[in-house]
Protein backbone atom coordinates (compact mmCIF):
# COMPACT_ATOMS: atom_id res chain seq x y z
CA UNK A 1 0.00 0.00 0.00
CA UNK A 2 1.20 3.39 -0.85
CA UNK A 3 1.23 6.35 1.50
CA UNK A 4 -1.27 8.78 1.28
CA UNK A 5 -0.17 12.10 -0.27
CA UNK A 6 -0.04 15.58 1.47
CA UNK A 7 -3.26 17.55 1.26
CA UNK A 8 -2.92 21.53 0.74
CA UNK A 9 -4.48 23.20 3.34
CA UNK A 10 -7.73 23.58 1.98
CA UNK A 11 -7.89 19.90 1.49
CA UNK A 12 -6.61 19.16 4.92
CA UNK A 13 -9.14 21.11 6.35
CA UNK A 14 -12.34 19.56 4.69
CA UNK A 15 -10.82 16.79 5.37
CA UNK A 16 -10.71 17.49 9.10
CA UNK A 17 -14.69 18.95 8.80
CA UNK A 18 -15.65 15.12 6.70
CA UNK A 19 -13.97 13.44 9.76
CA UNK A 20 -16.11 15.53 12.53
CA UNK A 21 -18.87 14.54 10.78
CA UNK A 22 -18.12 10.78 10.37
CA UNK A 23 -17.17 11.45 13.85
CA UNK A 24 -20.70 12.15 14.76
CA UNK A 25 -22.85 9.95 12.90
CA UNK A 26 -20.46 6.76 14.39
CA UNK A 27 -21.38 8.12 18.08
CA UNK A 28 -24.77 8.81 17.12
CA UNK A 29 -25.25 5.07 16.13
CA UNK A 30 -23.45 4.60 19.53
CA UNK A 31 -20.70 2.66 18.15
CA UNK A 32 -16.77 2.23 18.60
CA UNK A 33 -14.28 1.86 16.12
CA UNK A 34 -14.19 -1.48 16.70
CA UNK A 35 -18.20 -2.22 16.54
CA UNK A 36 -18.19 -0.24 13.22
CA UNK A 37 -15.27 -2.23 11.58
CA UNK A 38 -17.27 -5.56 12.53
CA UNK A 39 -20.50 -3.85 11.39
CA UNK A 40 -18.68 -3.34 7.72
CA UNK A 41 -17.33 -7.04 7.63
CA UNK A 42 -13.67 -5.45 8.49
CA UNK A 43 -13.97 -3.24 5.01
CA UNK A 44 -13.08 -0.25 7.26
CA UNK A 45 -10.42 -1.30 9.60
CA UNK A 46 -11.02 0.89 13.06
CA UNK A 47 -7.40 2.22 13.10
CA UNK A 48 -7.97 3.90 9.47
CA UNK A 49 -11.39 5.09 10.35
CA UNK A 50 -10.14 6.64 13.10
CA UNK A 51 -7.82 8.37 10.20
CA UNK A 52 -10.56 9.57 8.62
CA UNK A 53 -12.46 10.75 11.51
CA UNK A 54 -8.97 13.39 12.76
CA UNK A 55 -8.65 14.12 9.28
CA UNK A 56 -5.50 12.57 8.67
CA UNK A 57 -6.65 10.70 4.97
CA UNK A 58 -9.38 12.07 2.99
CA UNK A 59 -11.97 9.12 1.91
CA UNK A 60 -12.87 8.46 -1.36
CA UNK A 61 -16.30 9.05 -3.00
CA UNK A 62 -16.89 5.01 -3.42
CA UNK A 63 -15.73 4.34 0.70
CA UNK A 64 -17.73 7.26 1.82
CA UNK A 65 -21.12 5.88 -0.16
CA UNK A 66 -19.54 2.94 1.39
CA UNK A 67 -19.45 3.89 4.46
CA UNK A 68 -22.88 5.38 4.75
CA UNK A 69 -24.67 1.86 4.10
CA UNK A 70 -22.93 0.62 6.85
CA UNK A 71 -24.42 3.64 8.92
CA UNK A 72 -27.24 3.49 7.64
CA UNK A 73 -27.84 7.02 6.75
CA UNK A 74 -27.52 8.94 3.38
CA UNK A 75 -23.99 9.57 2.22
CA UNK A 76 -24.81 13.63 2.43
CA UNK A 77 -25.19 12.96 5.83
CA UNK A 78 -21.33 12.26 6.51
CA UNK A 79 -20.10 15.39 4.53
CA UNK A 80 -20.48 18.90 6.18
CA UNK A 81 -21.90 21.66 5.09
CA UNK A 82 -21.06 25.57 4.86
CA UNK A 83 -23.09 28.29 5.99
CA UNK A 84 -23.00 29.59 2.33
CA UNK A 85 -24.05 26.98 1.10
CA UNK A 86 -26.94 26.98 -0.94
CA UNK A 87 -27.70 23.45 0.00
CA UNK A 88 -27.70 23.72 3.56
CA UNK A 89 -31.45 25.62 2.74
CA UNK A 90 -32.55 22.99 1.74
CA UNK A 91 -35.02 20.42 3.21
CA UNK A 92 -33.44 17.01 1.98
CA UNK A 93 -30.67 17.71 4.33
CA UNK A 94 -31.67 16.61 7.51
CA UNK A 95 -28.39 17.57 9.77
CA UNK A 96 -29.01 14.07 12.00
CA UNK A 97 -26.00 15.36 14.72
CA UNK A 98 -28.05 18.80 15.06
CA UNK A 99 -30.83 18.67 18.37
CA UNK A 100 -34.50 18.03 17.76
CA UNK A 101 -36.15 21.73 17.34
CA UNK A 102 -38.87 21.74 19.59
CA UNK A 103 -41.43 20.29 17.84
CA UNK A 104 -45.15 20.92 18.31
CA UNK A 105 -46.52 19.94 21.61
CA UNK A 106 -49.99 17.88 19.97
CA UNK A 107 -50.16 16.59 16.66
CA UNK A 108 -53.01 14.65 16.48
CA UNK A 109 -53.69 12.71 13.36
CA UNK A 110 -57.49 11.97 11.60
CA UNK A 111 -56.72 8.18 10.52
CA UNK A 112 -59.60 8.43 8.41
CA UNK A 113 -58.17 11.00 6.31
CA UNK A 114 -54.65 9.17 6.46
CA UNK A 115 -56.58 6.61 4.33
CA UNK A 116 -57.08 8.94 1.93
CA UNK A 117 -53.59 10.43 1.36
CA UNK A 118 -52.12 8.38 -2.21
CA UNK A 119 -48.94 7.69 -3.26
CA UNK A 120 -46.04 6.26 -1.81
CA UNK A 121 -46.03 9.35 0.62
CA UNK A 122 -49.32 7.96 1.83
CA UNK A 123 -48.39 4.03 2.03
CA UNK A 124 -45.36 5.25 3.99
CA UNK A 125 -47.53 7.51 6.55
CA UNK A 126 -49.75 4.63 6.82
CA UNK A 127 -46.80 1.87 7.14
CA UNK A 128 -45.20 3.90 10.03
CA UNK A 129 -48.27 4.68 11.90
CA UNK A 130 -49.07 0.96 11.53
CA UNK A 131 -45.97 0.83 13.57
CA UNK A 132 -46.51 2.86 16.45
CA UNK A 133 -50.17 1.78 16.80
CA UNK A 134 -48.49 -1.97 16.82
CA UNK A 135 -45.55 -0.59 19.27
CA UNK A 136 -48.32 1.45 21.95
CA UNK A 137 -51.00 -1.03 21.50
CA UNK A 138 -53.29 1.45 20.14
CA UNK A 139 -55.99 0.45 17.77
CA UNK A 140 -58.51 2.63 18.00
CA UNK A 141 -58.66 3.17 14.38
CA UNK A 142 -60.16 7.02 14.44
CA UNK A 143 -57.04 9.06 15.98
CA UNK A 144 -53.54 8.82 16.84
CA UNK A 145 -51.33 11.49 18.97
CA UNK A 146 -48.04 12.01 17.29
CA UNK A 147 -44.86 12.53 19.53
CA UNK A 148 -41.79 14.40 19.18
CA UNK A 149 -40.04 11.55 18.05
CA UNK A 150 -42.81 10.44 15.62
CA UNK A 151 -42.99 13.42 14.43
CA UNK A 152 -39.30 13.40 13.23
CA UNK A 153 -39.77 10.27 11.45
CA UNK A 154 -42.94 12.08 10.12
CA UNK A 155 -40.75 14.70 8.40
CA UNK A 156 -38.74 12.66 6.87
CA UNK A 157 -40.99 10.61 5.06
CA UNK A 158 -42.93 13.72 4.09
CA UNK A 159 -39.64 15.46 3.11
CA UNK A 160 -39.78 18.76 5.17
CA UNK A 161 -37.63 19.88 8.18
CA UNK A 162 -38.88 18.58 11.76
CA UNK A 163 -40.49 22.23 12.96
CA UNK A 164 -42.94 22.52 9.60
CA UNK A 165 -44.22 18.96 9.99
CA UNK A 166 -47.21 19.89 11.91
CA UNK A 167 -47.70 22.49 9.40
CA UNK A 168 -47.31 20.06 6.08
CA UNK A 169 -49.64 17.42 8.10
CA UNK A 170 -52.85 19.97 8.50
CA UNK A 171 -51.91 21.30 4.76
CA UNK A 172 -52.51 17.36 3.64
CA UNK A 173 -56.05 17.85 5.87
CA UNK A 174 -54.86 14.74 8.14
CA UNK A 175 -54.24 16.72 11.29
CA UNK A 176 -57.94 16.06 13.53
CA UNK A 177 -59.79 18.63 12.90
CA UNK A 178 -60.16 21.57 15.22
CA UNK A 179 -57.02 19.73 16.91
CA UNK A 180 -54.66 22.97 17.57
CA UNK A 181 -50.76 22.50 17.43
CA UNK A 182 -49.51 23.64 20.03
CA UNK A 183 -45.89 25.23 19.99
CA UNK A 184 -43.97 24.78 23.40
CA UNK A 185 -45.41 24.76 26.88
CA UNK A 186 -48.36 25.68 28.16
Amino acid sequence: MSPEPELDPASADYARAVGERLRAIRRQKRLSLQDAEELSNQEFKASVLGAYERGERAISVPRLHRLARVYQVPADQLLPRDDDDPRAEQAAYLDLTAPAPSAPRKVILDLARLDEVGGPTGEMLRRYVAMIQLQRQDFNGRVLTIRRDDLRAIACILDTPSERAGERLADMGILLHGAPVLDGPH
